[in-house]
């Protein structure tokens, strides 16, 4: 969310708090193999250190504040405990795995511990893919190979050779979309969009065919969602 500091908690309240459908977050390794919750490679852009995240312990994490540059200061990056520990049971969970077979399994065997596979689904590579079926064979897959992510009917037909569950799709990549959207369709694969920008875009993505639309700012898209027929989300937890 533009308003809160990505991937962190507050961030992931106050989309609960919205009423959103899914909440979408970013996983990885440190140094010493602890799961935080950050996107980029490096804590340079959304904290104020530096350097790879693999190259730094879960203590130099703890240290850093990922909310300064936000305006939202002693904001910290969470760990993957620390994120389900506040997240509904009835919210759909996009997951994104950075790294391969290690970080697969590490997370699929963490959500099998806490009874959170009914609502998460793995955007990974295959290889990560392999990591976490291996762990349990018919955990939620979205296929976020990116080999052929820019091309929707090659991204639709290797979605469905994995027989992953989900895909997530590129807004901007319209060519062949129709045919790309009647395979997913035909096989029961589950349809994100990344990303809208404006609420005008988010209805032409509804009415593409689309099951879910990521956005930044949820606050921006609640009347195109309710003119949708699509109404805030009531969490269990």
């Amino acid at each position: 969310m533009d308003t809160h500091p990505e991937n962190t908690i507050p961030a992931f309240q106050r989309a609960i708090q919205l009423g959103a459908h899914m909440i979408e977050f970013d996983v990885q390794f440190t140094r010493d193999s602890a799961l935080v919750i950050i996107h980029d490679e490096t804590v340079d852009r959304t904290t104020n250190g530096s350097g790879r995240v693999a190259d730094l312990t879960l203590a130099d994490i703890r240290q850093l504040d990922a909310g300064v540059k936000k305006g939202r200061p002693h904001t910290r990056i969470p760990t993957l405990e620390e994120t389900l520990a506040i997240m509904p049971r009835n919210v759909w969970l996009n997951c994104h795995l950075k790294g391969g077979a290690e970080v697969g399994r590490a997370v699929a065997r963490y959500l099998v511990t806490t009874d959170r596979l009914h609502q998460t689904f793995l955007a990974c590579s295959q290889d990560a893919a392999r990591g976490a079926r291996a762990v349990h064979p018919s955990i939620l897959i979205c296929n976020s190979d990116g080999r052929n992510r820019t091309d929707n009917q090659a991204y639709a037909r290797a979605t469905v050779d994995q027989k992953a569950h989900f895909i997530q799709l590129l807004s901007e990549s319209s060519a062949g979309r129709p045919a790309a959207l009647a395979l997913l369709k035909q096989h029961g694969i589950r349809i994100n969009y990344f990303y809208a920008k404006t609420p005008d875009q988010l209805a032409g993505l509804w009415q593409a065919g689309a099951d879910f639309i990521l956005v930044n700012e949820l606050e921006t898209f609640q009347d195109a969602t309710r003119q949708a027929g699509i109404m805030p989300w009531k969490p269990q937890f």
